[in-house]
């Protein structure tokens, strides 16, 4: 099981991928994501094309929500778990909509 502090880590690196290329005008979004087997959930926003203000909260909120569990979130992170094959498994969930999805294709592919 990673830790809370690698998951924050992990979270960073995954939602500057998701920034990457984008302008702040067009990702301004918030972003949670609950980790299962820690119990937590993490939270933050993109703005100027970074991730900032991650914080513990209490539920799931935001534009683009993820639940997996600690170690999935690092794998997936660090490039050795395949995105496609953990969303199409249930290790990883995604809810958001139709152009947050768009804007998650490039994870999803």
């Amino acid at each position: 099981m990673a830790t809370l502090q690698e998951c924050e880590k992990a979270l960073e690196g995954l939602a500057s991928e998701l920034a990457e290329g984008e302008s702040s005008t067009d990702f301004e979004r918030t972003l949670s994501c609950a980790v299962r087997d820690l119990e937590v959930v993490l939270a933050g926003r993109f703005s100027g094309g970074s991730f900032v203000d991650i914080k513990q909260t209490e539920t799931s909120t935001g534009d683009i929500k993820l639940s997996c569990s600690s170690d999935d979130l690092v794998d997936l992170c660090n490039g050795q778990l395949n995105v496609a094959k953990a969303w199409a498994s249930g290790k990883l969930k995604v809810d958001a909509s139709i152009s947050d999805m768009m804007k998650l294709r490039k994870l999803l592919a």
